[in-house]
């Protein structure tokens, strides 16, 4: 049986712009995107999934381009009205965003799964891929500061990521069952690759391999592990992910990110900036553009990627 299916694990805005490219080079039903939930909250009475929307956004081209995150052509009356009567505005939610959270939240409260308002919306918006959450059960991202514990939202919006971050916590993680699709898969003997798009380690990529089993099922997998390297030069291409590392006593490199990851990794793919110091991370590493500016720059990281991954897939 030949080998078709890729697991992609995935946070918000630079995992999604990889998604992207292998949505754009893949069947839809040989790309399934394992999608983060740790950064789920719920925010004026509304449940709001930021990475699996920024996903289904970007998957379905709609997408703002310009943030990263929520609509394009959006407009903000809604924010502006809830300010006004000095409701919470410190978490932005367009007019056409606004639409998706109330209704998920909907349904959620009548009942249904959060990955089946998932894929319904996903096919109402054409999107031929496949995104799961990473688990029906809750699963909430924290992380200590000075000031003590606190929810990840508040950390990286209201906060802007100010405070220095000392440990994190995945409550409810051990407990968390992975998506039955997400196990059923790994257990198909019809993976590809599993790919580790280049999100944030700590608080997009983790939160799913925390969960009970994850890591074993993937192993188990028998397929070819390849990460993206978050980092270029040191620097994060967006969000906390270098400073994160250095407040948790980590090198903020390339190879840094490589060694959080430790042993799952068949493969890892650097930019050409991180190709003299890379050295030897335990895996098989490729050195390619990872800075994704452009349509067609993610669709080229996304066959340099499934390259590296077929090429580890014939060495075994």
């Amino acid at each position: 049986m030949s080998r078709r299916l890729v697991v992609a694990l995935s946070g918000g805005v630079g995992g999604a712009k990889l998604a992207l490219g292998l949505s754009l080079i893949l069947p839809g039903d040989e790309l399934l995107v394992v999608a983060n939930t740790g950064d789920d909250f719920e925010h004026l009475g509304l449940i709001i999934s930021p990475d699996i929307d920024t996903l289904t956004y970007v998957l379905a081209g709609i997408d703002n381009p310009v943030t990263g995150w929520g609509r394009r052509d959006e407009t903000w009356s809604f924010m502006d009205s809830i300010g006004a009567l000095g409701g919470e505005d410190w978490f932005r939610l367009g007019d056409r965003d606004l639409a998706l959270h109330v209704e998920r939240s909907r349904r959620l409260r009548l009942g249904q799964s959060l990955s089946e308002v998932t894929s319904d919306i996903c096919r109402r918006l054409g999107i031929g891929a496949r995104i799961v959450p990473m688990s029906d059960d809750r699963v909430r991202t924290r992380l200590r500061s000075e000031a003590g514990w606190i929810d990840f939202q508040d950390y990286f919006v209201r906060q802007q990521c100010r405070p220095v971050v000392h440990e994190l916590a995945f409550d409810g993680a051990t407990s968390a069952r992975p998506h039955a699709d997400i196990v059923a898969a790994l257990r198909s003997n019809e993976v590809r690759a599993v790919i580790i798009c280049p999100s944030n380690p700590f608080i997009s990529i983790e939160p799913i391999l925390a969960m009970s089993g994850m890591r074993d099922a993937i192993e188990a997998s028998g397929a070819p592990v390849v990460a993206v390297s978050p980092i270029i030069g040191g620097k994060a291409v967006k969000g906390p992910t270098a400073k994160m590392m250095r407040e948790l006593g980590l090198e903020a490199s390339a190879a840094g990110v490589a060694t959080r990851y430790g042993d799952l990794l068949d493969g890892y793919i650097v930019d050409h900036a991180d190709a003299d110091g890379i050295g030897d991370v335990g895996a098989r590493v490729t050195i390619a553009r990872t800075l994704m500016r452009s349509l067609p720059d993610r669709e080229m990281l996304a066959r340099v990627t499934l390259d590296a991954a077929d090429a580890l897939a014939l060495l075994r």
